[in-house]
């Protein structure tokens, strides 16, 4: 079972804080978490098997990307029923099974809700095109050709290529802003509106505690459509100004006379602090909290898998921008990785030499932020990003659609192209679970359906639990902490020496307790003053087995103090 959580109010809010506030969310991508069945897909009674392991590492709730019925073009995002289970995965009665079994572990339940677009394949979708005239047309956003015949506007698609596929039996163009096979509902539309309500419920009816939103601000439309940059990859955004009459619409038809504190997360693509504060500002009742990009662009260029040099600078002014613009309201999600990014050690730490201490350096530094830590399956291992020679070994839609397009539309090497994909495709964090050192990781007995990462023989669940050094142990402790400690769930945030290359250091505060976090995150001991005396305070928590009581920090050291 989880540990209970504090009763404390919210800075400025009277009565006791949300759940969700001292709680620690685990993301589940379930074709490569564990496979039940042998068939090389991940699936529910896979994830029904590895509960304990979940209510050991403590986490409260458990999210999941997409279990729908699915064509699978890109891994379950493109749904063809909204009330089904995709059979690979199991059934309805599995998944109800699922939720009561983590429920009597206290683990929540969050599904993936993805209603920006359906699958090409929904039978919503499937009437919508079948004729102008039809009730559902205005389901989805259909246009007549503009100019030359030519796309009703220059929109590009996140996966590549137009956002506007010509549907030649009726002579329109349908938006998607992600593949073709993803048309993008019309939620101008209050059938289309009151219909996903209803799926919402029907859900919170079977138990489950709440909804991950996917790219729920791309469900406003700018609704004249007006011609512009590709939204979708990176040139601006989609969405309109009805967004928030929408997300308070949702909420009264859906939470509001419901008892319990459901769980709202809104992934929003190219949203500020400003409009985050108004999206998570708890008055006005849209979401609880949102997963915003900022920080995972910062070492990208003209688009994802253009890789920058990284700059601890930028990433530490940039999350405390974001500490300091939702402090007073609103709160953070807090993440460096997940389904859709490269695994965190790779990407910001050393996957090598100092493996373990860059993995729990960036554990202490993210759980001890204000707002609520999302962990993504294999991170609290320390798995890394797999590295495939050959484009053909890559699954990821995105990835694949880049190269080619890159490859053979705009004739660069590729050698270059294939680079980028290694450090940033999406394939790096799905690679299958590794459980053990065995043959396929213990993640299935049959062959599975992405490549293990052949380093799994040494980076596994079995020896990393064993180990002197663990990362789960380190995770575990975390976790508790959070539970335990009001001032890391709800203390104000201080960034401190901003400017430095390698030190990360920052305080949290609540009332007369006041944490420090010092954390050099380099590959070569660090000797300068610490920023704040840490002469009589407390070592809470370190990944170091002896810490020096100075201020010398060795390569990827991290201490937490209790002044």
């Amino acid at each position: 079972m989880t540990s209970s959580h504090p009763t404390v109010a919210l800075p400025g809010e009277p009565g006791a804080a949300p759940w969700w506030t001292s709680a620690v969310v685990y993301q589940v991508y379930p074709r490569s978490f564990a496979d039940s069945d042998g068939d090389g897909i991940g699936d529910l009674g896979g994830i029904r098997g590895r509960l304990e392991y979940l209510a050991e590492l403590g986490v409260d709730a458990l999210w999941l990307s997409p279990v729908y019925p699915s064509p699978q073009h890109d891994n379950g995002y493109d749904i063809s029923d909204y009330r089904e289970i995709e059979p690979v995965f199991g059934d309805l009665a599995e998944f109800d099974l699922l939720v009561a079994e983590a429920h009597e572990r206290g683990i929540k339940i969050v599904m993936d809700l993805v209603v920006n677009h359906t699958s090409d394949e929904h039978a919503w979708f499937r009437e919508s095109r079948s004729s102008r005239s039809n009730p559902k047309r205005d389901w989805y956003w259909w246009r007549k050709p503009q100019g030359d015949e030519g796309p009703p506007n220059g929109w590009g698609s996140a996966f590549s290529g137009p956002a506007w596929t010509l549907d030649e039996a009726t002579g329109e163009y349908y938006l998607h802003l992600f593949a073709k096979q993803q048309p993008d509902l019309n939620w101008e539309n209050p059938e289309v509106r009151q219909a996903v309500y209803s799926m919402m419920n029907w859900w919170l009816d079977r138990g489950v505690d709440g909804f991950r939103m996917d790219v729920i601000n791309y469900i406003a439309k700018q609704v004249d459509l007006i011609d512009g940059p590709a939204p979708a990859t990176g040139g601006g955004s989609p969405m309109g100004p009805q967004i928030h009459d929408f997300l308070q619409e949702m909420h009264e038809a859906v939470f509001a006379r419901r008892d319990g504190e459901h769980l709202t997360v809104g992934e929003m693509p190219g949203v500020n602090t400003d409009d985050a504060r108004l999206f998570t500002d708890p008055g006005r009742a849209e979401v609880d909290m949102i997963f915003q990009f900022e920080h995972v662009g910062l070492d990208q260029g003209a688009n994802k898998f253009e890789v920058l040099p990284r700059s601890l600078p930028a990433l530490k002014k940039n999350l405390a921008h974001w500490q300091d613009g939702l402090a007073e309201t609103g709160w953070n999600s807090l993440y460096l990785n997940n389904h859709d990014q490269p695994r965190l050690v790779s990407r910001f730490g050393n996957d090598t030499e100092f493996r373990y201490e860059s993995a729990t350096l960036w554990a202490l530094v993210l759980h001890l932020h204000r707002g609520t830590p999302y962990v993504y399956q294999g991170e609290e291992i320390g798995m890394t990003n797999v590295r495939f020679d050959s484009i053909d070994d890559y699954r990821d839609l995105e990835s694949l659609n880049h190269y080619r397009e890159a490859v053979d539309q705009f004739d660069l090497d590729p050698g270059t192209v294939l680079a980028g994909v290694q450090t940033m495709s999406r394939d790096n964090a799905r690679t299958p679970m590794q459980w053990d050192g065995t043959e396929q990781a213990g993640f299935t007995t049959g062959t599975p359906w992405l490549p293990v990462n052949p380093n799994h023989t040494e980076i596994n669940v079995a020896a990393d639990r064993a180990a002197e050094r663990s990362v789960f142990r380190f995770y575990q402790r975390l976790i508790a902490l959070r539970h335990e400690s009001p001032v890391v769930a709800l203390g104000s945030f201080t960034l401190l020496d901003p400017e430095h290359e390698r030190l990360y250091a920052f305080t949290r505060t609540l009332g007369d307790e006041t944490l420090l976090v010092v954390a050099n995150a380099s590959d070569t001991r660090l000797d300068v003053p610490l920023p704040v005396d840490v002469t009589g305070a407390e070592l809470v928590l370190a990944n170091y087995p002896t810490p020096g009581g100075g201020s010398a920090l060795g390569p990827w050291e991290a201490r937490l103090y209790r002044l």
